[in-house]
């Protein structure tokens, strides 16, 4: 009893210092938030955060052999405040039902914005069916989630907070929560140009806030990036070959996993095998029925793939990328059960059985090119909430 005492205690005070921290800063920093767009991002004149890149001089159409392409938009037009306080809210337990579990409990910088683990664990430790997805360049999406069921990243922010075996809250919960904050009624009332007044936190701005944060999560300052703006020396031979053997005919890798963000959002069959345990898991297809669509989930970014894997796949099926490449090598279907029907890619087909083991090592020695974690979010050492922060240095 006494030791809980203790820690109430100790929460408490840290609400108060997180309070006198924000005034202590300033009239210009009143609310705590920074004024500042994050690295690589610029501030615009309609005071909204904007990405500046050297993709933006490259055109829509290939160019110099198919690598210097612009990128698809970015979803933007957030202020600096608004990505100040999503980063706030994604490292802070005070979102989940329990008080344990932040975004950033599965999305972790450590572990290239997911989490290490074969399949998400959820509320009370359940492990869950799937995966956690990075969250790398997730600002680009058109589609989120594995089966691809949200369309924009407010859609996205807002699904586990909410999902009964993640992290459990309710909407009202969750706001009386946020509002029993005086912090985050500064935060918000700052953020969202209002009055900070109880009661006046809508789901809506935490959405909001959560996705102007995840927005900013780019990485596109790896060494195939500096090979492709001109720096030749940047790749070895093995990646060199790994890079073109990706983007050959017989591969064809580059057919889904389209640079320069190595994906191109959309839902794929690959007749990927069931995780241990668990049957098939039937994807996008179950959303609506469409058996053209069994077992197909969205094609994941192979941007930073050595840092948040392994394992790899949905559900972690396979331990290496080595695994992962030498699947689509074998033939299509082999790892399906007797019996299921799916219909699979026709890339799968063309590709099985035509690489060498030294076209598959040079695959994932490109792989290794691709990363970068020079934009990795830095961590806030308190959260309005007092609650310990996933990933803070602990004292």
């Amino acid at each position: 009893m006494q030791t809980h005492r203790l820690l109430l205690i100790l929460r408490k005070a840290l609400r108060a210092a997180f309070v006198l921290t924000i005034v202590a800063a300033g009239h210009a920093q009143a609310a705590g938030l920074s004024g500042r767009c994050p690295p690589s991002f610029e501030l615009a004149a309609d005071g909204n955060c904007r990405l500046r890149t050297l993709y933006e001089a490259y055109a829509r159409v290939p160019d110099h052999g198919g690598v210097q392409m612009a990128l698809p938009p970015l979803r933007q037009g957030y202020t600096p405040q608004q990505i100040d306080l999503g980063r706030f809210l994604f490292f802070d337990p005070l979102l989940a039902a329990d008080g344990k579990r932040a975004c950033a409990f599965c999305h972790q910088p450590d572990h290239g914005l997911s989490d290490g683990r074969a399949r998400a664990s959820g509320r009370g430790d359940r492990t869950l069916a799937r995966r956690t997805p990075t969250l790398w360049n997730i600002g680009f999406a058109t589609r989120l989630f594995w089966d691809g069921r949200a369309a924009s990243l407010e859609e996205q922010a807002a699904g586990p907070l909410f999902a009964p075996d993640e992290m459990g809250n309710t909407p009202a919960a969750l706001l009386q929560r946020l509002d029993g904050v005086a912090a985050y009624r500064s935060l918000f009332a700052e953020a969202f140009a209002r009055p900070a007044k109880p009661g006046a936190i809508t789901v809506g701005e935490v959405s909001r806030a959560l996705a102007a944060f995840q927005s900013t999560l780019v990485s596109l300052n790896s060494r195939y990036d500096r090979y492709v703006h001109g720096d030749r020396a940047a790749l070895s031979a093995q990646e060199l070959q790994g890079m073109n053997v990706f983007r050959g005919f017989v591969a064809r890798c580059s057919q889904c996993h389209t640079p320069p963000l190595f994906t191109n959002h959309e839902l794929a069959v690959v007749g990927s095998p069931p995780a241990p345990g668990l049957g098939i898991d039937a994807g996008a297809g179950a959303l609506n029925g469409d058996p053209l669509l069994r077992g197909a989930f969205k094609v994941p970014t192979l941007r930073n793939i050595t840092r948040s894997g392994p394992p790899y796949f949905h559900a972690g099926q396979f331990a290496t990328l080595r695994e992962a490449v030498d699947f689509y090598n074998a033939r299509r279907g082999h790892a399906l059960p007797r019996g299921e029907k799916q219909a699979i890619h026709w890339h799968v087909h063309m590709m099985e059985r035509k690489l060498d083991r030294r076209d598959v090592d040079a695959i994932v020695a490109f792989l290794g090119a691709l990363e970068d974690e020079s934009l990795r979010p830095e961590v806030p050492p308190v959260v309005p909430s007092g609650l310990p922060v996933p990933g803070a240095p602990q004292h």
